[in-house]
Order: structure tokens, then sequence, then C-alpha cells
């Protein structure tokens, strides 16, 4: 039996859109992964880049469960001395709701240089339109 070995789709990729409007955020997070991974397309191969586009929309009405909307903290350091920022998800969904879930994907994925690859191909938007229709994107329950 011969060993096949999964290729670069190219411009071949599907384009999937999720919808987060009342999903909860890791629960989206872990979907939205592996459609960038690819792992839901049967040649998936960890090594090998087969993923798919990811179009997300309605970011601003991701659901948080518990009471993370007020505990959670976002962190980020400039580098400096007392740089260190500090953000609340209330905050955060307030002034940039995609970077929510840019940030819970980004954890999600391989800490390497495959990870900056990916992190290319996800669109996250806050509102239900995005400039993506011309790629026919399929909706995510149906893309199987």
């Amino acid at each position: 039996m011969k060993t096949t070995r999964a290729g670069d789709p190219g411009d071949n990729r599907k384009w999937v859109v999720f919808d987060a409007a009342g999903q909860p955020l890791g629960r989206l997070a872990v979907k939205v992964a592996n459609a960038l991974r690819g792992r839901n397309n049967p040649d998936y191969t960890p090594n090998v880049d087969t993923g798919d586009f990811v179009v997300v929309i309605n970011a601003e009405r991701v659901k948080l469960t518990g009471r993370k909307e007020t505990q959670k903290i976002y962190q980020r350091y400039s580098g400096y001395r007392a740089g260190l920022k500090k953000t609340t998800a209330a905050v955060m969904r307030e002034r940039h709701p995609d970077r929510m879930i840019r940030e819970a994907v980004h954890g999600m994925l391989p800490g390497n240089a495959t990870r900056r690859k990916l992190e290319t191909r996800l669109k996250v938007y806050a509102g239900p339109e995005h400039p993506h229709a011309a790629q026919a994107p399929v909706a995510a329950g149906s893309a199987k």
C-alpha cells in the first residue's frame, strides 16, 4: 500500500464563515483554529498547511461565561519599564471586539512559524458584514 502525502492546496482553499453571536469564546476559538489548520479535512497532515480561510462575523456579540466580563484580563507589554498594560474583557469588547477572538485563536494554534502563517488567513469583523462575498464563503455548519 502506498502512502500519500497531502499537498498545499494553494489557491483552492475554501472560505468558511463562523457567526460568533451567542457562542462561548473558547468553543468558537477551537472550531476556528481547527478550520485554520485543516483538521476538518480528510487529508489533514500536521506538518502540511491544508487549512481554509476563516471569516468570523459578529465578534462583538461573542459570549463570555461566568464573571469573565469583569475578571478576565488581557495584558500587553511594551518592553519598557512600567510598560505593562492591563485591560478587562468588557473594555476590550467595547474598543476592539475582534482582538478577543484573535487572541483566543492565537493561543490555540501551534507556537511556531506555522502560527503566523495561519493567522494571516483569519479575518474577524465586529458586525455582520464582511467584504469577502466574492470568495463565496460557506457557513461553518455546512462546511463539512
